[in-house]
């Protein structure tokens, strides 16, 4: 039997981009097909179904954006520099016009307590991004741009919840500004004492 050549990445970043558009269950085979640019007989033989390419899209998702969070980091003298400039990059995403949905917010939303393997493979996901935050927190404070007396584990929690706060609220389409301060007293509450 022959394998279908396609490039994987290309193909799973159009299914990203279809789930987050439509969320998975109105995500019909024929959007996938044309999103993929493959048939439904490739994509379920490199990936078995709709579930399939789901999770593969969700591990790429990960690998996408644990590229995209490092790459904020690389070159800064001062790693809480890093930081801020990614809060930066959440806000100035969520104030476009059009307003990219994250895929796992999108994805746990619709499949929680539906599906417990996508459920565990977004909370893993969310478990390894809080862990990054808490590292890059951990050599802030290090630096001295974070008190001391401050839990970066309870830090990252917090900057976790506080960016899906703005992604949300981002929604209700605030006036302009709005987000940008919501994300400076996220970072303002990181070094107060």
């Amino acid at each position: 039997m022959r394998t279908a050549e396609f490039d994987r990445q290309q193909v799973l970043r159009a299914a990203m981009d279809a789930f987050i558009s439509k969320g998975y269950s109105k995500t019909s085979m024929q959007d996938l097909k044309l999103a993929t640019g493959l048939h439904p007989g490739s994509i379920y033989c490199a990936f078995e179904n709709k579930r399939g390419l789901l999770l593969a899209a969700l591990e790429q998702y990960r690998n996408d954006r644990s590229a995209q969070f490092d790459a904020f980091f690389a070159g800064q003298a001062q790693v809480f520099d890093g930081i801020v400039a990614y809060l930066d990059s959440v806000v100035a995403e969520c104030e476009q016009d059009e307003i990219r949905d994250c895929l796992l917010q999108k994805a746990l939303s619709e499949l929680s307590h539906q599906d417990a393997e996508v459920e565990a493979l977004i909370g893993s996901m969310l478990t390894d991004w809080q862990q990054a935050f808490c590292t890059r927190l951990q050599l802030a404070q290090q630096q001295g741009a974070i008190p001391a007396a401050k839990d970066c584990a309870a830090l990252s929690r917090f900057l976790v919840m506080g960016i899906y706060g703005i992604r949300t609220y981002a929604h209700t389409k605030p006036a302009k500004g709005v987000l940008a301060q919501l994300g400076h007293q996220l970072l303002d509450y990181l070094q107060q004492s």
